[in-house]
């Protein structure tokens, strides 16, 4: 007899990830390609960062720190929040696993956005508990009064992507606090703030503020995004110490490899180089909000490294144009929106490089 899997895995997609720059290469022939898919950082890890990974390397035969010290340290100090509410993990989608792990059983729910990160659905899945999805508002924002209804007592997490992928919009702070007066305390609220060093709005509420006075808030971040250290997962959880500390019970020994934590002590003492990818960030916002402003299609405001638009047509077979000429881009029908694209943000020349080819097909496609 065949081994037995749980029947809710037939409902679990597989998570898509962006098409390898190598396998575009080799299926259209093509010497070089532009990825625009999987919101990387286009100016690389931090010189300081990469550096110490060379340096590094020589100790690979060693098993890490498992408890990640010398880097829960540097992000206390950073961040100003205490080692003991810091909790590192593979990753910040270890993290989202853990949570749920943790948090979920069968016949449990949890409440998000949609379109919103496939990750917390997927591990709902997996725990035997429901989805409840919400649709982003008309902005592409989380309507958090129709999430506050979505509410009820199996209620176990609720996830708030902010700066929401895929749209980038943010909730603001006078949004978020009403919404968190509304929820009842003995649910989790997690604030995923992939994107946050991106979200420079005044009224960005950084999940930083609430450790001291609400015990249900956990943040999510990474090291993927602005530090540019993808390749080498690393993220962590600011969250009460109790949860800290049963994510580091249940978390895999050594889940976090040596070099990515060295690397992202390095990064986190690099501003320099922060401050040049931000900086870089919003003028690839600015210049790709216009561009397709122009060419009237709606573009959702973004804090992110991302822009979410509707182009107005199904935008597979516009995907599928721009990959022979070497650019990619994410389809919005991977996130049931299938007239979106989403688009990260590359170097000028990258971005030059998108706007010829979208402007050629996209112009083939809306004079039929």
């Amino acid at each position: 007899m065949p081994i037995r899997l749980p029947d809710s895995l037939t409902s679990l997609r597989a998570y898509v990830p962006g098409k390898p720059v190598e396998e575009v290469q080799r299926e259209f022939g093509l010497p070089d390609v532009v990825k625009l898919a999987s919101n990387e950082n286009p100016l690389g890890p931090s010189p300081m960062a990469a550096q110490v990974i060379a340096e590094w390397a020589r100790f690979a035969h060693l098993y890490p720190d498992a408890g990640c010290l010398d880097l829960k340290s540097a992000l206390s100090e950073h961040l100003q929040v205490p080692s003991d509410q810091i909790a590192i993990g593979n990753g910040s989608d270890e993290l989202i696993h853990l949570l749920s792990v943790l948090l979920l059983r069968p016949g449990d729910s949890i409440v998000m956005a949609d379109p919103g990160f496939s990750r917390y659905e997927s591990e709902a899945i997996v725990a035997g508990a429901e989805t409840r999805k919400v649709r982003l508002d008309p902005e592409a924002r989380h309507d958090l009064e129709a999430m506050s209804k979505a509410i009820d007592a199996t209620t176990r997490i609720i996830w708030i992507a902010n700066p929401n992928n895929p749209s980038g919009t943010i909730v603001r702070e006078t949004a978020l606090e009403k919404f968190l007066d509304e929820v009842p305390h003995d649910i989790a609220i997690v604030l995923d703030e992939a994107y946050f060093e991106f979200a420079t709005d005044s009224e960005y509420p950084s999940s930083t503020r609430y450790l001291k006075d609400r015990s249900n808030i956990i943040g999510l971040r990474t090291f993927s995004k602005t530090y540019g250290l993808a390749g080498l997962r690393v993220g962590y959880a600011l969250a009460p110490p109790e949860i800290v500390q049963a994510l580091d019970k249940i978390r895999p020994p050594f889940s976090v490899n040596s070099l990515a934590q060295r690397a992202a002590i390095a990064a986190v003492g690099d501003t320099a180089h922060l401050r040049k990818t931000i900086d870089t960030n919003a003028a690839g916002i600015l210049q790709l909000t216009q561009f397709l402003t122009a060419k009237n299609c709606n573009v959702a405001e973004s804090f992110a490294n991302f822009v979410w638009c509707d182009i107005g047509c199904l935008a597979d077979p516009i995907c599928q144009a721009l990959l022979r000429r070497g650019v990619i881009v994410r389809p919005g029908g991977i996130f049931g929106c299938p007239n979106h694209l989403r688009v990260s943000i590359g170097t000028r020349d990258e971005m030059r490089r998108f706007e010829d080819a979208f402007a050629e097909v996209y112009g083939a496609v809306t004079a039929v």
